[in-house]
């Protein structure tokens, strides 16, 4: 394999992570849409409470790409069992 498709490989490999990331992150948004923080805010509708959700979201989107993109990588080494 040559510099070049090395640098190819890599670049789609980040593409992917990048991607990933971001579904991850729209889906955690989604799911924190129907989490009741009321409880836990003084005033629910501020600015600040909509910037803690979208930082919960990227911080459980996150480890949930994180998880995603490394069990893809581990299974694609589970090949070289069968080889």
């Amino acid at each position: 394999m040559d510099l070049n498709e090395m640098a190819q490989t890599a670049g789609q490999q980040a593409l992917l992570s990048i991607i990933v990331e971001l579904f991850a992150i729209v889906a955690a948004w989604i799911v924190l849409q129907e989490v009741k923080l009321e409880p836990l805010l003084r005033r629910p509708r501020s600015v600040q409470a909509r910037i803690l959700q979208i930082m919960l979201a990227v911080v459980i989107g996150h480890l949930f790409a994180g998880f995603l993109i490394d069990y893809w990588k581990w299974s694609g080494l589970l090949r070289g069992l069968v080889e």
